[in-house]
């Protein structure tokens, strides 16, 4: 990916969002771009134009952790953003994005036998772990019921940014599917931004964009999240609706990785309908294991 380009675009939609008011600037007649001017920036963030126009162009080779923690207030950047700033800052600079480690395969981290004793031993929720390319790496039990819309019927582990832009299926599974979409696209930018030279992260981004248009508007909006925690909405096609709260654990032994885990409140209906989800697995699991 083009570093110049990444940051162009990245600081110039996060001017775009931010009104004279939010900055606490007075509003004095029409004006002709979104959001905050160039030189408006540069008076918040305590720069001369010239410089941060040169930022601005891509050119951040060189700027100070000063600098660009100056640039993160002044454009208002939450902590992911801003994470996601200094990572540029730091491709830019040939500096390895994150301290994070080459990765292993997926397979290797499938192969790993005590990995997938963790997630067996987790009976009442959904657990699963995921790779920075959004490859389903491994589950337990209850994560291959719940993802058997994704799984379907090869078994293989999938890949969850193409079922989420390329399978219609997906919008049934997801209720939410718009919500869902910008999530994956907005982690999916954030790895990048980590690591600019993962040629399988950018075989992906490049398949989907051709692929879906939708993808690629929201490739464009250059918004990044972490996933973290929070509540999700799915239907089901077993058990019905279903709504979880999920929490994101990193997986240190195997950089890159991370353990997802959704659960559902102690007493609802999710919490009966996903017990009644782990009993229909029952039967095909202990078959498996005669």
């Amino acid at each position: 990916m083009d570093n110049r380009q990444e940051v162009r675009e990245f600081l110039t939609t996060r001017r775009a969002r931010i009104t004279p008011e939010q900055a606490g600037l007075p509003t004095t007649g029409a004006r002709r771009v979104p959001g905050l001017r160039r030189s408006e920036v540069a008076t918040i963030a305590g720069l001369s134009v010239e410089y941060y126009a040169r930022l601005e162009r891509g050119q951040i080779a060189g700027a100070s952790s000063g600098v660009l923690e100056a640039l993160a207030r002044a454009l208002q950047l939450d902590d992911t953003e801003r994470a996601h700033l200094l990572d540029l800052a730091r491709a830019a600079d040939g500096i390895p994005s994150s301290g994070r480690q080459r990765r292993r395969t997926a397979g290797k981290a499938a192969a790993r036998e005590s990995l997938q004793w963790v997630l067996d031993a987790i009976k009442d929720g959904v657990a699963f772990v995921r790779d920075p390319h959004q490859n389903l790496v491994a589950t337990n039990a209850l994560g291959r019921a719940f993802y058997s819309p994704v799984i379907g019927d090869g078994g293989r582990m999938p890949n969850l940014a193409r079922f989420q832009f390329l399978d219609p299926a997906a919008r049934e599974f997801f209720p939410d599917w718009e919500l869902f979409a910008q999530m994956c696209v907005a982690i999916m930018r954030a790895e990048a931004g980590r690591d600019p030279h993962d040629r399988g992260l950018q075989d992906l981004v490049g398949e989907l964009s051709t692929r879906s248009e939708t993808f690629r508007r929201l490739w464009a909006d250059h918004n990044v999240r972490t996933h973290g925690s929070g509540t999700k909405r799915f239907q089901h096609p077993v058990v019905g609706e279903l709504v979880l709260a999920y929490e994101e654990l990193a997986v240190t032994a195997e950089p890159g990785l991370v353990l997802l885990i959704y659960t559902a409140e102690p007493g609802s209906p999710s919490a009966e309908r996903l017990q009644l989800l782990a009993s229909w697995t029952a039967p095909a699991d202990a078959l498996g294991n005669g």
